[in-house]
């Protein structure tokens, strides 16, 4: 009987994670998030789910919803834009605002879903605003288990992945920058869902867990696993990243929200390589590989057909 709520819930992470918590048993789920179509979306596969249409950095009736709450995981992100006051609205002033909540009704658990990319390199909007938005909760002095995943794809995935296969379904060559040997650590976010559960389970207070894709595969071969699981017939073709980098300029000057940035192409290239724990053993879930994964993502008879709105 659990009153979980999820602030930023109808995005990849919180669509997932909602379809596994219904899958154990959990009924009393509540999901704030912003994006209208999503929370459709997810109502429509979830119809006994309580959402909630809400701006999380400004106060409003949705901070009625963590009165008798026992869970909030902390999901709420802004990923890509060319905007930082974006940023800094949803990765740092709603936290403001959910932390206070948290502390007005007394929640007795916290899960922070933070990023890998407070370890990165990179220097972009996203890292800078996931860097304070981890450090307010770690000054807070609520007392949380703090998530590190990287890249994650799996069921819902709008962007990233779903995105990428989306693309090459429909156009007949595929553009990758460079040589294309940038190594990910691409994390399931059905294995990412089961470690917060086990955290919700097991009642984790504390500590800070860099959960990493336990296989290393370069870019151009997680599109070669997307073609070969989808079945598409586009034709990858390897373009200088000078050029790459140009085209995704242009194309940011007629899209305001562009599906993939300059900024998210700078820290792709970053090489980045983060800790790899043993997080299957530490939360007592499965690593899945990479390659069934990618078949799970894309050939579930259910949800692999849902495509939420970017």
């Amino acid at each position: 009987m659990n009153k979980i709520v999820l602030p930023g819930g109808a995005g990849l992470v919180g669509q997932n994670l909602v379809a596994r918590l219904r899958a154990k048993g959990y009924s009393h789920i509540v999901v704030i998030d912003k994006h209208k179509e999503n929370l459709a979306t997810l109502k429509s596969v979830q119809p006994d789910v309580v959402v909630e249409l809400a701006d999380l950095s400004k106060p409003g009736y949705w901070q009625r919803h963590f009165e008798g709450a026992s869970v909030v995981v902390m999901l709420q992100a802004q990923i890509g834009g060319i905007h930082y006051q974006e940023f800094v609205d949803n990765n740092v002033t709603s936290t403001h605002l959910v932390l206070e909540e948290i502390r007005k009704h007394k929640v007795p658990q916290l899960i922070h879903i933070s990023s890998s990319v407070v370890e990165s390199v990179a220097d972009d909007f996203y890292t800078r605003s996931k860097k304070e938005q981890e450090k307010m909760v770690l000054a807070s002095g609520i007392e949380c288990p703090i998530l590190r995943p990287t890249l994650m794809f799996g069921w819902f995935d709008r962007k990233h992945l779903g995105w990428l296969s989306r693309f090459m379904a429909k156009q007949p060559v595929f553009p990758v920058p460079g040589d294309g040997r940038f190594m990910r650590q691409p994390l399931y976010v059905g294995d990412f869902c089961n470690v917060i559960i086990s955290c919700i389970e097991n009642n984790v207070r504390q500590g800070t867990f860099n959960i990493s894709g336990h296989e290393k595969v370069d870019y151009i071969d997680i599109i070669r696993e997307i073609k070969r699981a989808t079945g598409a017939k586009a034709r990858i073709v390897r373009i200088p990243y000078g050029l790459f980098y140009a085209l995704l300029w242009v194309w940011a000057l007629f899209d305001k929200n562009p599906p993939f940035t300059t900024q998210q192409l700078q820290a792709l290239v970053a090489k980045d390589e983060f800790e790899v724990v043993d997080w299957p053993g530490m939360f007592g879930v499965r690593s899945t590989p990479f390659a069934e994964a990618i078949n799970e993502t894309f050939n579930h008879p259910v949800y692999s057909k849902v495509v939420l709105d970017f």
